[in-house]
């Protein structure tokens, strides 16, 4: 794809892509700054899990702990989901958050190696 095409369809989605990687390093930082000192959110106590099942699921509920976490305002969440929910760039770099959250999980539990 050259490079006036490729410019062109992210012209209008380059607000959106900051936003996200803008969410997504803020959260990492937040994360790093505030592991040592925070208690964990309710039901979030161990990344250990029985199945990989159970491990992707955690996976998308620390992804959605963490826009929670970066957005506290439960209005302007909700009036921003038409937007992104309908984005494939949103969708696709929301399932790149979930993961990564997978591959730390999948590392904590050893891949579920007996």
């Amino acid at each position: 794809m050259n490079t006036t095409v490729s410019h062109r369809l992210w012209a209008g989605r380059r607000p959106l892509a900051a936003s996200v990687l803008g969410a997504t390093l803020a959260l990492g930082a937040a994360g790093v700054s505030a592991q040592a000192q925070a208690p964990a959110p309710a039901g979030l106590t161990s990344l250990i899990t029985a199945t990989p099942e159970e491990g992707f699921a955690l996976a998308v509920k620390l992804s959605q702990k963490g826009v929670g976490a970066v957005q506290k305002d439960v209005e302007v969440r909700k009036s921003l989901r038409p937007d992104y929910s309908k984005d494939a760039d949103s969708l696709i770099a929301v399932s790149h958050v979930i993961a990564t959250h997978f591959q730390t999980v999948a590392a904590a539990n050893n891949h579920w190696r007996k």
